[in-house]
């Protein structure tokens, strides 16, 4: 007579096994050991980051006679800056500025990464040749183009033939040559950014277009432009919130004269030429608003539409 094996009864959909919940709770005790082990860098990098804006933003509610506190002024700092116009002509140009270099260092660092993402004899001279710019100082770039845009020796209006021309004395031409020498300087860090987005598309995909069919135009519209949206993304993110920020082109090259006067350099021009901390203060808290506004709207509109547009979704 054959002996029946009894069988144990499968454990219920769902059921945890022996252990889980030890796993589980060990799983979750690493997790918060590891937020413990990172709250003290996030914490100093919050108070370093945060200290600077909130004690500028204490400093402009007081009434200032050059650096001699005169008292408390509530929001008088902030009616007299928004009223005046200053801050309105120094926004106007910062924007300016700011949409000017970055379409230019888009379009010229485009060209660029796709030039140094060519396989061609010479292409490691090339790649170095096009980063020059970058690597050096952006000081020392600004006096390089003062001087080759300086009537005299007048670099540049010699090569042009354009006699005694003052770029730097008369607007627009003043904001025209910061905004070129800014594309000069930093179209090839655009460059970078996307040569090494350009580096991540399978050169598969291109073979099959080309078995296809498509123009380079086509596997450029249709191919390189979409892959690419991470790192383009990326650098005009990069490039719009430094160009806002942009000081020591303008301070070098005109001084902030001649329609040149930045945000970042009225903040200067109260603090150092005319000491007054409460308005440059206030000018500060402005323009960190201003920043971080069009920031926050960049990454909202174009991150937005990255995240969308992504075909893993």
């Amino acid at each position: 007579m054959a002996s029946s094996a009894s069988t144990a009864p499968a454990p219920p959909a769902g059921a945890v096994p022996p252990g889980g919940e030890r796993a589980k709770s060990r799983e979750i005790s690493v997790g918060a050991l590891a937020r413990l082990f990172v709250a003290p860098s996030i914490i100093t990098m919050a108070l370093v980051a945060l200290f600077p804006i909130l004690y500028a933003a204490y400093l402009s509610l007081f009434e200032y006679r050059g650096r001699q506190q005169q008292g408390f002024a509530g929001l008088d700092n902030y009616v007299d800056v928004l009223t005046g116009g200053r801050f309105w002509d120094a926004v106007i140009t910062t924007l300016i500025f700011t949409v000017a270099s970055v379409a230019f260092e888009f379009v010229i660092g485009m060209g660029f990464a796709l030039l140094m993402n060519q396989a061609f004899v010479g292409r490691g001279v090339t790649r170095a040749t096009i980063l020059i710019p970058w690597v050096i100082p952006t000081v020392i770039s600004a006096q390089m183009w003062f001087f080759m845009l300086n009537v005299n020796p007048g670099f540049i209006n010699n090569l042009l033939g354009l006699g005694g021309f003052n770029w730097l004395g008369s607007e627009p031409w003043a904001l025209v040559s910061i905004i070129l020498a800014d594309v000069w300087k930093t179209a090839p860090f655009v460059a970078l950014l996307l040569l090494a987005g350009l580096q991540t598309i399978p050169e598969d995909m291109y073979e099959a277009a080309r078995v296809d069919g498509a123009t380079a135009w086509q596997r450029f519209t249709r191919i390189t432009l979409p892959l690419l949206k991470p790192a383009i993304f990326v650098a005009l993110l990069f490039r719009t919130v430094d160009s806002l920020r942009i000081f020591d082109l303008p301070a070098v090259m005109t001084g902030g004269s001649n329609g040149t006067t930045t945000l970042s350099v009225l903040v200067q021009r109260f603090i150092v030429a005319e000491p007054n901390p409460g308005v440059g203060a206030t000018l500060s808290t402005l323009t960190f608003v201003v920043v971080l506004g069009i920031g926050v709207l960049f990454v909202g509109l174009i991150g937005r539409d990255l995240v969308i547009g992504d075909p893993e979704d």
